[in-house]
């Protein structure tokens, strides 16, 4: 915990600096924040309405590239009126959700854009959920429709006898392009929209900026993924704002994305950003160290999109004499650590890092609008980071009971204002939304939204990312919930009982999950292998501990939730920790005992998890 109370007085921004960066890019971008802030404010633009405009602006610029295939904005628009009207045949309307369980590709954006034309909401399920996740996921939101790959088919169809369907669930089925293969009991979606109309539907002029476009499941603090609602000013404010102004794109330009688009990240930051300003798209079905600069040439890619864990892989590659020989001169993002900001910015000639930070659950960001390195940027909404106490893991209060901001260096929680203009929309889950919230917390009957993550005040109402609090931990470009892997370690006989957590591996970025087990039998007795076996069948690979420790007891508080602080500052420690140790170490689905020079090696970096 030590690392995340030290105060810094490095990346503190400079006052004049920050003015002279803040006058020139207003000047430069002025008219371009006006047009977004009216287009926000009037209530009029959606998705679709901005893709129905592109295609006619950048008519033959190409909107998307795939694989082997391309579209301009034209094509775009009109393969997403297919799917559009062909819904609407099926009498999907306003308000209707469709269920999305696929992988990135080209039918995903035209989908996720028809969905918007006709105001019904997707919710963008994560494909690599599986069994019991996977099913809340499913059940978590009503629909009678439900989109499945067939990358994802085997997945969907080991949890279809617990997904609740009626008579009137409609089943569609994206083969692949090769592929002949149809499940019985399911519409053929590459038969079928060929032949739709490619005309623009009459609903896009009906939706509004503020109506929801997608549910995007989020881990939260506790339990199993909530539904965050997204709405169209979410995409609509990327489109004006982030492209044009934060990242400084044009319609030369081509916006890498190879995260998956169940995630705002590529949904907004990348693939928003690039078509406001008619650049082109590039996918990649799923993230590929090794093929990330053979792509970047392949589509001659001028930014790309990235979470933090992305940048330290690349760089975690050898060096290269060719690394500055490469097309980018920008990347989109959130995550990029201080640790390695710079060194990432020289090694691959990177000109201009447009950081972001937010939430999914509401609307406000701090995005580094000025280039500064290190920094998440600013926000022009209002927003505390208030003193934390580490130890009881929740926020200290004065004698009056209120909340403290801390000064500029120190870090504490961030917490952002539910003013008249700052709504929380919230989770379908009421229970989930109210918990994100603070009351009283400057003064009698004020309402702010608990991030739940850690913040440097670096002044200038700029920010640094530090660490998240609570019972989710980030692994591997994932928000892990702790709850939701202890329930899945709890069911596994002999386990008595598990408390998960997060520790940090050296040259890594997030928290790798560790698990404290009490069992009824030694550890040499223990199945071991049937346990990989039982994490790999309930959860995804990022969400699968790391680290198992065999404990005699687990302890807990008075309202009975196991006391964690401790165990997360002794982590993995070998000398520290006398308790039976196991880790699983990179490419290897087994658990090793761990030794001092396993120990050692972590801490070398000589591994790359």
């Amino acid at each position: 915990m030590s690392e995340m109370i030290e105060e810094k007085e490095s990346d503190i921004i400079d006052v004049k600096e920050f003015l002279k960066r803040l006058t020139e890019a207003n000047e430069k971008h002025q008219a371009r924040i006006e047009e977004g802030t009216q287009a926000l404010a009037q209530n009029k633009v959606s998705w679709g309405s901005i893709i129905e405009t592109q295609a006619v602006k950048y008519a033959d610029n190409i909107a998307l590239k795939f694989e082997d295939e391309s579209y301009t904005f034209k094509e775009f628009n009109e393969w997403v009126n297919r799917y559009a009207n062909y819904f609407t045949s099926l009498g999907v309307k306003k308000g209707n959700i469709i269920k999305i369980l696929m992988i990135n590709q080209s039918e995903y954006l035209f989908v996720f854009s028809a969905v918007g034309k006709i105001g019904a909401i997707g919710s963008l399920i994560n494909s690599d959920l599986r069994e019991s996740s996977l099913e809340h996921c499913l059940n978590l939101t009503s629909g009678n429709i439900i989109i499945v790959d067939e990358t994802c088919y085997n997945a969907f169809n080991r949890v279809l006898p617990r997904v609740n369907l009626s008579e009137k669930t409609t089943l569609l089925y994206l083969r692949e392009k090769d592929s002949l293969n149809v499940p019985e009991g399911y519409i053929n979606l590459r038969q079928v929209i060929p032949d739709q109309s490619a005309e623009n539907p009459t609903s896009t002029s009906s939706i509004k900026t503020s109506d929801y476009i997608a549910f995007v499941f989020t881990s939260g603090t506790t339990g199993m993924p909530k539904a965050s609602i997204f709405s169209h000013s979410r995409m609509v404010g990327s489109a004006y704002l982030i492209g044009a102004v934060t990242a400084e794109l044009t319609s030369e330009d081509t916006v890498y994305v190879p995260l998956p688009f169940y995630h705002t990240t590529a949904l907004g930051l990348g693939w928003a950003a690039a078509f406001g300003v008619g650049a082109a798209t590039a996918l990649r079905r799923k993230l590929s160290i090794s093929q990330f600069w053979e792509d970047i040439k392949k589509f001659n890619a001028t930014a790309f999109t990235y979470v933090g864990e992305v940048c330290r892989y690349l760089l975690n590659q050898p060096p290269n004499p060719d690394d500055k020989e490469n097309t980018v001169t920008t990347i989109i993002g959130n995550g990029l650590r201080p640790d390695i900001w710079k060194e990432f910015k020289q090694r691959f000639d990177i000109t201009r890092v447009a950081e972001f930070y937010g939430a999914s659950e509401i609307g406000r960001v701090f995005g580094n609008y000025l280039n500064f390195d290190c920094t998440v940027g600013f926000c022009v909404y209002p927003y505390a980071i208030v003193k934390y106490d580490y130890e009881e893991e929740k926020p200290i209060t004065n004698e009056n009971g209120f909340m403290e901001k801390v000064k500029v260096g120190e870090t504490g929680l961030l917490l952002w204002e539910l003013d008249e203009e700052g709504v929380f929309i919230g989770y379908t889950d009421l229970k989930s939304t109210e918990a994100k919230l603070f009351r009283n917390v400057f003064e009698k009957g004020d309402v702010w939204f608990n991030s739940g993550d850690l913040l440097r005040d670096q002044g200038c109402n700029h920010v640094q990312f530090i660490d998240r609090i609570g019972d989710t931990f980030r692994w591997k470009a994932q928000n892990v919930s702790t709850t939701e892997v202890e329930e899945v370690l709890n069911v596994f006989d002999p386990i008595l009982m598990s408390s998960v957590y997060g520790v940090k591996i050296p040259g890594t970025d997030g928290r790798a999950g560790m698990a404290s087990v009490v069992t009824n039998i030694s550890p040499e007795e223990f199945d071991l292998k049937g346990l990989v076996n039982h994490l790999k069948k309930n959860l995804p690979p990022y969400a699968i501990p790391i680290f198992l420790r065999f404990k005699q007891e687990l302890k807990a508080t008075s309202t009975f939730k196991f006391k964690k602080v401790d165990l997360k500052r002794e982590g993995y420690e070998f000398d520290l920790v006398k308790d039976p140790l196991y880790v699983m170490l990179p490419e290897k689905l087994v658990y090793i005992l761990l030794n001092k020079e396993i120990y050692e090696n972590i801490q070398n970096k000589k591994y790359k998890f």
